[in-house]
This record gives C-alpha cells, sequence and structure tokens, in this order.
C-alpha cells in the first residue's frame, strides 16, 4: 500500500491546509507512513512558512532533510515559501512537486502526472490573479483534537513587514454555509473543540456576493451548531472587536474564554510605522469591556520587538502598554527583514544585540503576567479537554476554556475527553520542570 508522511511548519492555516490535501491522497487507497513497519514513505508533503527568516530556515532545513533521508519518495513542497521561491525549492533543493498558496487541491493530481512521466512539477500562480477561495474540506483530523476550521485566504491589510499579501494574494473568504457544515462533520466524527482560522479574519465577507462580517459568521455558527462544546477563534484584530462580537461573548459559553488580540507595539510611532490599523487608546479599552462581560478571560497578544527606528522609548511604551493592559502571555518576536517589503527598506535598523535584549526583557515580562494570571484559578475545580499524550513526562496535555494548560497522569486514555481536575501548581505546566506528579480526576 502507498504511504504518505505529511509535516508543516508556522500556522493553524498551515496545519488545515495539509490536512485537507493528506485527506485526497487517502481517499485514493494511501495510509499514513509508518516509520516502524515501512521503510520509506511514497510521498512526502511538506507545507512550508515565510512569516519570518527563521521559518525560512526552517522550512530548507525540513525540505533537505527529507530528501536525504527518503530519497526514493516523491517530494512534494507547498505553502508560502515555495510560492516565494519556488524555483529555487524545485532546482536547488530536490523537490518532485513545488506548488504555492493555491492549487493545493489539484496535488494528488500532479502526483499521477509525475508518476507517469517522472517530469518534475512547478505550478505557479501570481497571487493578484487568485481571486476566489480555493474549496478544501476536511472531515478528521489526523494529529489534533482541536479541529481547525479555515474560514478565508489572503489579506488586505499590508503590514509594512509582511510579506503575506505578496504571497498568498488578497482576502478569499468561505461561504459560511460550506464553514457550518464542515463544523458540523467534524464533531460528527469526535472533534470537540473547534477553531476558526484565517489568514485575516478581519476581512472575512467583504468579497461575498452578500456581504458579511466575521461577527455575522460567528452568530451564523452559534445558532446553527447546537452540538458544539467549544468554540475557539484563532487570532483576532482589534477592528472585530464590535458591538456584536461583545454581545456574543456575553451570550454563548461555548465561545472559548480566550482572545488572542495581535498588539504588535504599543508606541504610536512604531504601529503608524508598521502600517497597523487600530488606535491603542481603542485598544485598551475594547480590552477592559470585554473583562467585564467575562470573568476571568484569557487575552494574549503578539508583540514585534526591534522594528525599524524603534527607540528605547518607543520600546518602552510597548512594555509599559503590555503590563498595563494585563495580557496573560506575550508572544514576542524579533523584527526581521523580509526581501519585497517596505519595512524592509527602512533606515535606522536595531542593532541584533539590542533586538535580544528586548526580547528578554518582554519574555521576562510575559512570564511574570502569565504566572499572575494562574495563580488565580489554583486549587479550582476547571473542565479540560484532553489532547495528547507526553510519552517523556508520562502524562496527557490538556486546556481548559481560557486556554490554561495542565498535566494529568493517568492509566486509562485521556486523549480526546473532557474531566475536571483541581488545578494546582503541581499540575500547571510552567511548573512540570520541579517535580512528578499524580492527579485523580
Amino acid at each position: 500500500m502507498m504511504t504518505l508522511l505529511i509535516e508543516f511548519l508556522g500556522c493553524k492555516v498551515n496545519s488545515y491546509e495539509v490536512e485537507a490535501v493528506a485527506q485526497d491522497f487517502f481517499n485514493h487507497g494511501f495510509r499514513l507512513f509508518d516509520e516502524k513497519v515501512d521503510t520509506f514513505p511514497s510521498v512526502v508533503i511538506i507545507n512550508t512558512c515565510a512569516v519570518t527568516e527563521t521559518s525560512v530556515t526552517k522550512d530548507k532545513k525540513m525540505i533537505r532533510h527529507y530528501k536525504k533521508i527518503y530519497p526514493e519518495a516523491v517530494l512534494c513542497v507547498m505553502g508560502c515559501y515555495s510560492q516565494y521561491k519556488g524555483e529555487y525549492i524545485l532546482n536547488s533543493l530536490g523537490a518532485d512537486i513545488v506548488i504555492g498558496t493555491s492549487n493545493r487541491s489539484k496535488l494528488y493530481s500532479l502526483y499521477e502526472e509525475f508518476i507517469s512521466n517522472k517530469k518534475k512539477v512547478y505550478l505557479h500562480d501570481e497571487n493578484n490573479k487568485i481571486t476566489n477561495y480555493e474549496d478544501m474540506h476536511v472531515n478528521k483530523f489526523l494529529f489534533n483534537t482541536r479541529a481547525y476550521v479555515k474560514i478565508q485566504d489572503g489579506c488586505n491589510n499590508f503590514c509594512t513587514y509582511c510579506l503575506i499579501p505578496y504571497i498568498r494574494g488578497r482576502s478569499r473568504s468561505r461561504e459560511k454555509e460550506d464553514i457550518v457544515s464542515e463544523i458540523k462533520r467534524l464533531i460528527n466524527n469526535g472533534h470537540k473543540e473547534i477553531v476558526l482560522t484565517g489568514v485575516d479574519m478581519s476581512s472575512y465577507g467583504l468579497d461575498l456576493k452578500v456581504k458579511t462580517t466575521f461577527s455575522d459568521l460567528l452568530e451564523y455558527i452559534l445558532v446553527n451548531v447546537h452540538e458544539l462544546y467549544r468554540l475557539r477563534i484563532s487570532s483576532l484584530e482589534e477592528s472585530l472587536l464590535d458591538d456584536k462580537f461583545l454581545s456574543l461573548l456575553a451570550k454563548y459559553d461555548s465561545l472559548a474564554n480566550h482572545l488572542h488580540i495581535p498588539l504588535q507595539s504599543g508606541s504610536k510611532e512604531v504601529v503608524k510605522r508598521m502600517n497597523r490599523k487600530y488606535d491603542l487608546e481603542s485598544f485598551k479599552e475594547k480590552v477592559k469591556r470585554i473583562r467585564e462581560l467575562r470573568k476571568g478571560i484569557s487575552i494574549t497578544t503578539d508583540v514585534i520587538v526591534g522594528f525599524p527606528g524603534e527607540s528605547e522609548e518607543n520600546f518602552l511604551e510597548t512594555f509599559n502598554s503590555c503590563k498595563e493592559i494585563n495580557f496573560s502571555k506575550i508572544h514576542v518576536f524579533p523584527y526581521s527583514d523580509r526581501e519585497g517589503t517596505i519595512a524592509s527598506k527602512m533606515k535606522d535598523k536595531i542593532s541584533p544585540e539590542v533586538k535580544k535584549e528586548r526580547v528578554h526583557r518582554l519574555l521576562d515580562l510575559s512570564n511574570e503576567l502569565e504566572e499572575n494570571y494562574s495563580k488565580n484559578f489554583y486549587d479550582q475545580e476547571i473542565e479540560f479537554l484532553f489532547e495528547e499524550y507526553d510519552p517523556k513526562l508520562k502524562a496527557y496535555k490538556g486546556h481548559s476554556s481560557n486556554y490554561l494548560e495542565c498535566f494529568v497522569s493517568s492509566d486509562t486514555s485521556l486523549q480526546g475527553q473532557v474531566k475536571k481536575v483541581i488545578y494546582t501548581k503541581e499540575n500547571a505546566l510552567h511548573f512540570w520542570q520541579c517535580q512528578k506528579w499524580k492527579v485523580s480526576i
């Protein structure tokens, strides 16, 4: 039987896309590669990321790795990096089939074509000509207990540091009826948590014949999917936090008690140079309103450190804004130049040493905020959805609605199950290095 090995780097959108492509191969008789019993996979599919230079380095390393250890396999590479540097991946890294950020639904037929004539395939669409959402579907996720549902592709924002609009093209939205149908299938196949994801969800619905906002979509899902245990949103721009969204947050307990709202910078000067379309005071006011509606909600964020021209004063504005907003966690990214972006041509670049020092200061703040948030829930009984088993810790990892992480050892499988657990310092993720534990549930 033909076997398939799949890998992806980057975001939840990439996870969704590679699962959808793999499903097409399984429908044609493939099974998942098992290194314990199989000599080599028939096909390797890698979905790449190009959001940072670090991502690109990982892409190249992964492509070279699988080309070296499984030279007999048909190596297929897709995604943002292959849209960006497709010819290089084909000619220098040795891939057999390269597609970009479209044509993913054609990958199986391209594989058949390659098997037939042994000619390498490079299928590339100019992103400004991609006008329709590419239909892709997933019935069940192979590697995740939580299921991602992609609602749109492309981006209209053009932040000065980001390549994504140039790589994935303009925003294209998926019809809400199709989204709900997929959510119902995933729930029927055992997934208890659904995560809505997209490249630029703030633009959802603007291109549809019947204009629809993200909040309209959210309401449609919540009204029509009664079996929903938990609905999580992967990332929300501040502009999506409109009155309708806030009313849904107050009304539906099935909406996860966690929102990830990217800040990127707390300095008005830097925000302007980034071409981020929000006002810092409005951001703070909306977070305040959310906390009034949802007790104990976790609000996390992304911050880019060392953007060109970021002074120490600018950085301190960001640092103090994060502290004032009191995020429960900060994902910190050092700025890196992306060829082709406006920011890459800006002057006053920040030295690697200064960026590194600022990253560590912000990470220290994040650790402090995360620990302070977690303390609020110690010794409380909390419901966790357990996702995976960690063989090193000999324990199952679970997440609560507000995205607390908990490890629990059990003699029977907890994967995919919802259990109430007394959440303590000992079973919280941040402290797993300190000691071993066993919790009765």
